[in-house]
């Protein structure tokens, strides 16, 4: 125990350190900065949660100061690997080379240094590797801790959290998020104390604005803080204004004259019965750039929900002549630009798009995505952070963590793809990209415009402007690596154990909570429902359950009655002729048709047949509309040069069926109607029976107890549904990962023949040889990588095609297609086409198991990447692998390189030498050229 003295001096020490922490920064640091820096100091860990360019990096650069101070290592982690680069970059600046190292995957840069930054996975795959980097380790920084709400990316984390040593202090830095104390309270059940520091300050003030055509007005009327709008802040007239003269200038509009079009000019869409009215459109782009250029408002960042959007923008300002830079500025970005893109081969600059790309940051403007080759958005954000570039058209990755702040920023519009459908972008979003505005130590004020088009609403874009709800959910789940690492390293029991911890486990607990105590208030009402239906004839629950067996029969019998209609209708209209004359149901569409052509083949509501009605208008009616009994009661003489689009012949064809209908002796019977069964059903009158002869049918207040019986029904059935919710959501991730290792079992990765001897819950469990190759094949489809490796499908593969397997067993498209089987050399018979057709049956198989099991099926195989990566390893130039594939470069490129990770890993994972050196050139082939250029990708 520490005396007194050693305390105080100890003490003096932090406090000192600190001190000189802080002299090394241009400005005072905030309260909540200083707050996470004593907590570091008092051995906690800490939760920062603070608007994007708050600062709150500067907690985690405390953290790696105390760790060189106190001779501990510091690990800095990112999501991805530009953040890694950009904090690498910074972090040597401060601490110089020696004491900084990077692992990114493909990079690592002295890995032993005290402090090193790298990708959360790359420490993921050291906690389970029991790496001996892991000894000494004091702290890890988790910048942008938010991301373990990312699909993908966010289990990572988790695992990283769970897995961590007691002793490493754990600061975890957070954009703005809603549910902060939630997650601080889960970190400090699995990590220890842990101080939640929540930041809603902006050092840099925001305005918000919107573009009416040229017109850039404020959002929020002039008593409103921007920095504190509160609830439903009023809008200004000012905007209100610019928007009813807008909308008033447009064609047809009151107000406007013929052919006077809207301010930001206009388009047409396509309406019912053919009215195009013109709708407001946003500024051209141009005249956006220098009304922000005229008021100052440069630096911006335009956000735009589109790769192709982006691109199309920059080319908009090229062709207007957009001119944002000054000479001196273009040397500047003639030479950064030599200096970053000399060693790109010069035969695929033009594939690549250089030279229009270059064109466009001479002039100050560029687009950024993750469809640019790595080089080309390094360098723009180098240029932007320089102040070199004016304007970026960015999506909204941009967003997410990479430094590039601006004066302004401004969206297009407020809905984006969500690969399913337009959705309109939540309040987290608009903060997250709007966060972007104002540099902190530059712009007193930064400045957020969205650009107004028909149908906005200035009133919602307060609300998304006003609220900064970002709530964190966890979308963590047990995958096949994750298991046999686990088993193998602490057993199965108590790797359900540690997977019920999880901050997944841990919010749908919380969740339970209040549903639990819902369904105590469903449980108590019931029984008031039960007692105020309570009868002194007898049991009122059985009589009501008499009338729902009555109510079911005869619902039964009607939807049978209904089949055996639809039924008889389809077979008559089968046999319906051109020139037969029809009868029509009762209502609007009574009356009589003609048939003009035979009847298509039925659809889910029957047949359809093409028909002239008495009223000369051709129809096309479906099952619905004909009724029982439709047949033919006359015939018409249709000519072979009847057209139904000429009024003439319309009218002559419904004078003949006038005449055919009037020769008929008799007027023609009504559609038939199918008798009801109900009257002659056995069961049916049974139960009636039974219910007359129920003691509770006598009750004076029989029809009282029925409505609360009705009630008592409609609450149970809804109780059920909550119990079922309750029941789906305890231990659910446990569930999951009973169910993960059920296939794991099926294919022989894990083993359960000690399993008698162990408790239930999962022990007994063992990894077997096979499992322990999965262990170090980190991939989305693990296990369809390590099947194929057993089945030894790729034996015969050479270097080139088993990169292409490679790349076929990790590729995803954009788009919802999945491409066809590529015409590699030797089709489906070839050395790699059989390959290919093994690996595709065994991601069926697994995906078989999976929903066998009742885990959600992974994604087929995409083999669209195959053909490509094939002519690259096999040497082929960038301008023939991209010709005929719809990949961009810098997709390639960034698939590339995964296919390159994991060719890494089958050089310690593949079961032979011959292979393990396939992989090893195969390595060497596809890191060649732009795939090589700029490992920092």
């Amino acid at each position: 125990m520490t005396s007194p003295a050693e305390r105080y001096a100890a003490s003096r020490s932090r406090s000192s350190r600190s001190k000189r922490f802080e002299l090394g920064y241009s400005f005072a640091l905030d309260e909540f900065q200083r707050e996470g820096c004593r907590a570091i100091d008092e051995g906690r860990g800490v939760l920062v949660a603070a608007p994007t360019g708050a600062g709150k990096t500067v907690v985690g650069e405390y953290a790696v100061h105390a760790a060189l101070a106190t001779g501990r290592k510091a690990f800095y982690t990112t999501p991805i690997k530009a953040l890694s680069n950009q904090k690498f970059a910074d972090l040597t600046a401060v601490h110089g080379a020696e004491n900084v190292g990077l692992l990114t995957g493909d990079t690592s840069i002295n890995g032993q240094a005290p402090i090193v930054v790298m990708t959360t996975e790359v420490l993921r795959n050291m906690l389970y590797a029991g790496s001996d980097a892991l000894r000494g380790l004091g702290y890890v920084v988790m910048d942008e801790v938010h991301y373990l709400a990312d699909r993908f990316r966010g289990p990572v984390w988790e695992e990283v959290i769970l897995h961590l040593a007691d002793d490493v202090q754990l600061v975890s830095l957070s954009a703005t998020v809603s549910n902060a104390e939630e997650f601080g309270q889960w970190l400090t059940e699995v990590r220890g104390d842990t101080a939640v520091i929540v930041s809603e300050h902006r050092p840099v003030p925001l305005w918000q604005h919107v573009m009416v055509g040229p017109r850039l007005v404020d959002l929020y009327a002039s008593e409103v803080d921007p920095t504190a709008p509160g609830v439903n802040p009023p809008i200004s007239p000012d905007l209100v204004e610019a928007i009813r003269d807008a909308e008033s200038s447009r064609p047809g509009s009151r107000g406007g004259g013929p052919g006077r079009r809207g301010s930001g000019g206009g388009h047409r869409r396509g309406q019912r019965g053919g009215h195009r009215p013109w709708q407001v459109r946003p500024a051209p782009r141009s005249i956006v750039v220098d009304r922000l250029d005229r008021a100052g408002l440069l630096p911006a960042i335009v956000f735009i929900f589109s790769r192709a959007g982006c691109d199309a923008a920059v080319l908009q300002l090229l062709t207007s002549g957009v001119q944002l830079t000054t000479p001196a500025e273009q040397d500047r970005i003639e030479e950064i630009l030599a200096e970053r893109t000399a060693a790109l081969p010069r035969e695929d600059l033009e594939v690549l798009g250089f030279w229009s790309w270059r064109q466009a940051l001479l002039a100050g403007v560029a687009s950024h995505h993750a469809g640019l080759l790595p080089v080309f958005k390094e360098t723009v954000e180098t240029l932007f952070t320089a102040g070199l570039i004016k304007v970026v058209f960015a999506t909204e990755t941009l967003a997410l963590g990479i430094n590039m702040p601006a004066r302004s920023v401004v969206l297009e519009k407020l809905d984006k793809w969500d690969g399913q459908r337009h959705a309109d972008i939540t309040a987290g979003e608009y903060t997250q990209l709007t966060g972007r505005a104002g540099r902190r130590g530059i712009d007193v004020e930064g400045h957020a415009v969205v650009l107004y088009s028909s149908g906005m609403d200035p009133v919602g874009i307060a609300g998304l402007a006003s609220r900064r709800t970002y709530p964190l959910r966890s979308a963590f789940r047990p995958t096949y690596n994750m298991a046999v690492n686990l088993i193998d390293a602490t057993g199965a029991a108590r790797a359900r154990e540690t997977l019920e911890t999880s901050f997944a486990q841990f919010q749908a607990d919380r969740a339970v909570v209040g549903l639990a105590r819902q369904a105590r208030a469903h449980t108590e009402a019931l029984e008031g429902y039960a007692e105020a239906m309570s009868c002194h004839l007898g049991d009122f629950g059985e009589y009501i359950e008499l009338r729902d067996r009555i109510s079911r029969r005869e619902k039964e019998l009607s939807r049978s009655r209904s089949r055996e209609q639809r039924e008889a209708v389809a077979e008559a209209v089968a046999g319906l002729r051109r020139g037969d004359v029809i009868q029509l149901p009762g209502g609007r569409r009574s009356g009589h048709a003609v048939v003009l052509e035979r009847p298509d083949r039925a659809d889910l509501d029957g047949p359809s047949v093409l028909v002239l009605t008495d009223e000369s208008r051709v129809r096309r009616l479906g099952g619905a509309e004909l009724p029982y009994g439709t047949r033919a009661i006359a015939q018409v003489r249709i000519p072979k040069q009847f057209n139904p689009r000429r009024p003439h012949d319309r009218k002559d064809l419904g004078a003949s069926m006038r005449a055919a209908l009037g020769a008929l002796a008799h007027a023609a019977p009504g559609p038939e109607r199918l008798p009801s069964r109900a009257g002659s059903d056995d069961d049916l009158a049974r139960l009636r029976a039974a219910l007359r002869a129920h003691p509770c049918h006598g009750c004076a207040e029989r029809e009282d107890h029925a409505r609360w019986a009705q009630r008592w029904h409609r609450l149970k059935v809804e109780h059920d549904k909550l119990m079922r919710r309750i029941e789906g959501r305890t231990s659910s991730i446990a569930r999951d990962f009973d169910r993960v290792c059920e296939v794991l079992l099926a294919l022989g990765y894990l083993d359960d023949s000690g399993a008698e001897e162990e408790p239930a819950g999962g022990g007994g469990l063992t990894v077997t040889e096979q499992g322990r190759r999965l262990r170090r094949i980190y991939s989305e489809r693990d296990l369809i990588v390590a099947e194929s490796l057993r089945g030894r499908f790729w034996q015969d593969l050479d270097a080139p095609e088993l990169a292409a397997v490679v790349a076929g067993v990790l590729y995803e498209a954009r788009g919802d297609e999945v491409s066809p089987f590529p015409p590699v050399p030797g089709g489906r018979e070839g050395q790699l086409g059989r390959a290919l057709l093994r690996t595709v049956a065994v991601s069926h198989d697994v995906a078989a198991l999976e929903r066998g099991t009742g885990l959600t099926a992974g994604d087929p195989l995409d083999l669209g990447l195959v053909l490509p990566m094939l002519r690259w390893a096999s040497g082929d130039g960038l301008d023939s692998v991209l010709s005929g594939a719809d990949l961009a470069a810098g997709d390639f490129v960034r698939w590339a390189r995964q296919v390159l990770d994991l060719l890494d890993q089958l050089t310690l994972t593949a079961p032979t030498a011959a292979q393990r050196d396939r992989a090893r050139a195969a390595i060497r082939l596809v890191r060649r050229g732009v795939v090589a250029q700029d490992v920092f990708g």
